[in-house]
């Protein structure tokens, strides 16, 4: 059976993965903010894709790329994805995933640019509905919560585009690492008493879960506010910055529960949509939870009254983290 590569083509991180007919999986995840410049597109798909080494192998994809302000509209953005993989991916056969659940080619891809924006989640989708025929995908990532509802085998999410499902409650737009803090909360506890955020990007909520413990530095694959690392103290101080102090003018235990606040708001807007979701579907319904934030996803759904179904087989362990990579690798196959 000929290896497909999965290629997941994001705004902020690219993500490869190769699954083998044991479910074996390979992964390279490169982070790669796109608005930093877009021109390097290509050489970062040549690089991610060639270190999986597997020469000449096809590549399925999808791209969420197409979001970031640097593109004047998506159809723009897809169409620089595009052609960054044709150069890039030369001499490979490449499929683009559709929001339909289809593998297209690049020209078929360049017909209908709007059809194959933001199709990652379909992609795990599927996958997961070969193997869980009734169940509520929950995919936490850096940026973003994918609540997708499977029946009966079937993906039976309401809504398509980003702006379908942002309405569903299909789409959250908050994730593990990069949500700005100031737009999780309004107020977080100082010294007991509710403070207003400032309303700057001084910490993301990586921040937050790297002081919980959630989190280790060598998931946090983005950029921090200051440019600055993840060691506590620098955490610390972007924490501090929120509520526009320096970790020193805080009381002991302040900047523990600022994290603790921001941790709490995100499983709340996560678990009010799970809700909304469940309502739809017969109860008992399990939560597959995936991706770098899947401990906000569990807590969420731990929230709900919903079981976890712990992801096993190509979702196992840090595969998970990238999903829709996994699961295009083995949908290209067949």
């Amino acid at each position: 059976m000929v290896p497909v590569i999965g290629l997941d083509v994001g705004g902020a991180n690219t993500k490869a993965a190769v699954v083998d007919g044991a479910e074996r999986v390979r992964i390279v995840s490169e982070p790669y903010e796109v608005w930093r410049g877009p021109e390097a597109m290509s050489g970062v798909l040549e690089d991610v894709v060639g270190r999986l080494g597997l020469d000449g192998a096809p590549v399925a994809m999808t791209t969420t790329a197409e979001l970031v302000d640097v593109f004047a509209s998506k159809r723009e953005g897809v169409l620089h994805v595009l052609s960054a993989a044709e150069q890039a991916l030369a001499g490979r056969r490449v499929r683009i995933l559709t929001t339909a659940g289809e593998l297209i080619g690049l020209d078929q891809a360049r017909a209908a640019p709007l059809q194959c924006a933001a199709a990652n989640w379909m992609a795990t989708a599927l996958l997961v509905a070969r193997r869980l025929p009734d169940a509520i995908l929950l995919d936490c990532g850096g940026t973003t919560t994918d609540l997708i509802p499977i029946v009966d085998g079937q993906v039976a999410a309401r809504g398509r585009t980003d702006v379908e499902r942002l309405l569903a409650g299909e789409l959250v737009y908050t994730g593990a690492l990069r949500t700005n803090v100031a737009a999780v909360l309004s107020h977080v506890p100082v010294d007991g008493r509710p403070c207003p955020v400032a309303s700057e990007l001084f910490a993301i909520t990586a921040d937050a879960h790297l002081l919980r413990g959630s989190l280790v530095p060598e998931q946090c694959t983005c950029t921090f506010p200051d440019d600055r690392g993840t060691s506590p103290g620098e955490v610390r101080s972007r924490l501090a910055r929120v509520v526009c102090a320096d970790p020193e003018q805080l009381a002991d235990g302040d900047v523990e529960a600022i994290a603790a606040a921001v941790e709490e708001a995100q499983v709340a807007v996560i678990a009010a949509a799970l809700g909304r979701v469940a309502a739809r579907l017969p109860a008992g319904v399990p939560v597959l939870a995936v991706g770098v934030g899947a401990f906000l996803a569990r807590a969420a759904a731990a929230r709900c009254g919903l079981s976890v179904h712990d992801p096993a087989g190509p979702f196992a362990g840090q595969s998970g983290d990238v999903a829709p990579a996994v699961a295009l690798s083995v949908l290209g196959r067949e």
